[in-house]
């Protein structure tokens, strides 16, 4: 395939101030195209950096680059969140499935996608690999498109296929990409978790869960299960394995059965040697995959997602830290709807009752300035280390002497004089 190929320096000259630039983003993070953007900030002023979450150091987001970069983020990830705190960017509050019309109505026109593909194959067609999501879209819409080429990016079935003639510039690498590995970091909190959520999970179910600790603990928890399916927005390792150990085999999925569904994917180099022209796997665009009425066509869709803090009726905040912006929206709400109309299905929000320095997450109010996420009605299945709460058709009072029975027992008379101070005392 004859592609003539540019150094990365040469590529980005393309890119002029004011102009807003998609970065690809997750294990796909074009990282020698972010450098060398980074070598020309003298020249540049006012670039807009729009990206889901990006993983390593974000070059651009050095304070003396303040001029330079502006990152107006689809999610603050962690490596932008001091950037954004100090005025370098700000966070669009938007579903992941509906991120995609941004770049389709031109909401957020792209002049410039910076994405990172496999090479061309016979036919002449790249791979966006780990991440199609909302990559896919700001590509069809982008005027002009660099790409990082690299044998290492995985060739992933689904939507994500770019034929080479759609590039506007290439760029040859060899880069190993990020490893993630979240199971580290269990302890007995996320095992006790993962055992509550797995008690929850029926066989032929249909799972969609995030990537974490937690996330991590459930799916270890889930080998004596039989034919699970997978419709989810991202995974890691874990459902690599139960896919080996034959527990995932989606035989009961009634969208896209036999196939995991997914849109992007981070872990370890051992999973992105497992997707690599796996058959078994759809990479599919996040407008399709958290789409809560095709998640909710499957059966007994079980979604089991984060969150940073709840209160005693159910709000969920996992976006924020009082004003302090820590990641964004995502598709917690996109899976709630979806579980919630799927028949047998269950929305669970999966917590530690307290946070590392002490502090219970179940909480009278959300801090001020905290974002919902996910409304009290939304929220049927809340699980701590300390048990399951089933908040669904419950009312306010009901709701909150049911989230006191999991919070952590050092909180409990705390929580229930909130309770007396906010009800009183009622009959039923």
């Amino acid at each position: 395939m004859d592609i003539q190929y540019k150094n990365a320096d040469e590529a980005v000259k393309v890119v002029r101030s004011g102009q807003r630039v998609f970065v690809q983003g997750s294990a796909a993070t074009p990282m020698q195209l972010l450098s060398a953007l980074e070598r020309r900030a003298s020249e540049l002023n006012k670039v807009e950096i729009v990206a889901l979450t990006t993983f390593g150091e974000m070059c651009l987001a050095k304070p003396e680059y303040k001029e330079s970069f502006y990152f107006n983020s689809l999610f603050v990830s962690s490596n932008i969140r001091d950037a954004v705190q100090r005025g370098m960017g700000s966070y669009i509050p938007v579903f992941l499935s509906e991120i995609p019309r941004l770049f389709n109505q031109k909401i957020l026109p792209i002049d410039v996608a910076l994405v990172h593909v496999s090479p061309p194959d016979a036919h002449g067609y790249c791979s966006l690999g780990v991440s199609v999501d909302i990559s896919l879209a700001a590509v069809k819409n982008a005027k002009y498109i660099i790409a990082q080429v690299n044998p290492n990016m995985p060739r992933t079935h689904g939507d994500g296929i770019l034929h080479h003639s759609e590039i506007n510039c290439c760029v040859y690498v060899e880069d190993p990409l990020p490893e993630i590995n979240y199971s580290k970091s269990a302890g007995e909190t996320e095992s006790r978790i993962g055992k509550h959520c797995a008690a929850l999970i029926e066989d032929g179910s249909t799972l969609q869960m995030g990537i974490g600790s937690i996330p991590d603990a459930v799916m270890g928890e889930l080998y004596h299960h039989k034919d699970l399916g997978v419709h989810t927005e991202m995974f890691s390792d874990g459902v690599m394995h139960l896919c080996k150990a034959g527990v995932i085999t989606n035989k009961y999925k009634k969208k896209h059965r036999r196939k995991v569904i997914t849109t992007f994917v981070a872990g370890s180099k051992m999973l992105y040697e497992f997707i690599h022209d796996n058959p078994a796997l759809a990479f599919l665009e996040s407008d399709y995959v958290n789409d809560a009425y095709v998640i909710g066509k499957n059966p007994k869709v079980v979604s089991i997602n984060g969150a940073i803090e709840i209160d005693l009726t159910g709000q969920i905040c996992s976006d924020s830290i009082g004003t302090y912006q820590y990641s964004g929206v995502g598709g917690q709400m996109d899976f709630m709807r979806g579980a919630a109309m799927s028949e047998g299905g269950k929305p669970i929000i999966a917590i530690s009752s307290t946070t590392s320095s002490g502090k219970s997450k179940i909480l009278p109010f959300l801090k001020e300035g905290a974002g919902v996420v996910s409304t009290r009605a939304n929220v049927h299945y809340v699980v701590t280390e300390y048990g399951v709460a089933y908040l669904y058709g419950k009312n306010l009072e009901q709701r909150a002497q049911e989230l006191v029975k999991i919070a952590h027992p050092d909180f409990h008379e705390e929580l229930d004089e909130a309770i007396f101070h906010r009800f009183g005392k009622k009959f039923f």
